[in-house]
């Protein structure tokens, strides 16, 4: 009977669908010493961000049991694949199960930054009434720029069109074409859009988005980053906010998670969320269909 290890957790449903079909899931939390000794002993693991499948990991894993590693999620930035893939594993990700749910969460960022939801909640609780302070900006009939264009990015691009905005993108793919999008150089990206969305499944040496990016942008700009911590310099992105360069940001991910930037945490103008981009019941349920279905193909 084989077995599989659900190290960051795993939807009940998709738990229930596999001891069905006869598989063992372990959901116990395991770390360091520990977790090397159970990889040994598993046929399967299942990670989302929380656990690292670094070299250690993958030859613990591979000296046993380990055949399939599946990253319930879209990025596999917390594992080493190339490597993986070198010692025998298989490696999958769940790439279409939460495209809504993080295209939803980025239009839900731009809408609390622009309107200044998050500082008005706040201030409220301590008894403000700053009505004339909080005036905002209106989404329809402003550019979203979106630098990556692929499932998330489309997906955010027809709810942003329904809502009347004009959309331009910047992606590898040359002469890419887009119902009711533009594709652009990264240039003609950062300095048309109103609103600038960073959906790129990894965070490469140097930062996506930094200070030189950041000041080509207009003054009344605002940056959200929900895909992968390090694609936008957190220090750079509090710097142009606090110089009345950038108007606002929004932030799903973070360099180091839990987030413990203070300049970050303490900035008013940032809308600031702990990794909740795939938190939807639906998306849960989806990722979970996506594991199974894995599971029973590889294994």
């Amino acid at each position: 009977m084989k077995t599989i290890l659900a190290n960051d957790g795993i939807d009940a449903s998709a738990q229930a669908a596999l001891e069905a079909a006869g598989y063992v899931v372990d959901t116990n939390k395991y770390e360091d010493e520990a977790l090397l000794k159970r990889l040994a002993e598993v046929d399967c693991v299942v990670v989302r961000s929380a656990t690292k499948m670094r070299d250690p990991q993958i030859d613990a894993g591979a000296a046993g049991n380990l055949k399939l590693i599946i990253r319930g999620g879209v990025g596999v930035d917390n594992i080493n694949v190339a490597y993986a893939e070198s010692q025998g594993l298989v490696v999958r990700n769940t790439p279409n199960a939460s495209t809504n749910a993080v295209a939803e969460m980025v239009l839900g960022h731009m809408l609390a930054a622009c309107r200044h939801i998050g500082q008005a909640t706040h201030t409220m609780r301590e008894g403000q009434w700053l009505k004339k302070q909080f005036t905002g900006t209106e989404i329809a009939g402003k550019t979203l720029g979106l630098i990556g264009f692929g499932r998330i990015g489309q997906r955010l691009a027809d709810k942003a069109l329904a809502l009347g905005m004009k959309v331009i993108f910047h992606r590898r793919t040359q002469n890419f074409v887009y119902e009711g999008c533009t594709q652009k150089s990264k240039e003609e990206v950062l300095r048309e859009a109103d609103f600038l969305a960073i959906l790129i499944p990894t965070a490469g040496a140097k930062p996506e988005v930094g200070a030189e990016e950041m000041e080509l942008m207009k003054d009344s700009a605002y940056i959200i980053n929900c895909s992968r911590g390090g694609v936008v310099d957190e220090n750079a992105l509090v710097d142009a906010i606090e110089a009345g360069k950038i108007a606002g940001a929004g932030l799903d991910v973070f360099v180091t998670e839990p987030a413990d930037n203070q300049r970050v945490l303490s900035c008013p103008k940032i809308v600031l969320t702990p990794h909740l981009g795939g938190a939807t019941a639906e998306a849960q349920a989806r990722i979970g269909d996506e594991i199974v279905e894995i599971v029973k193909e590889i294994l």
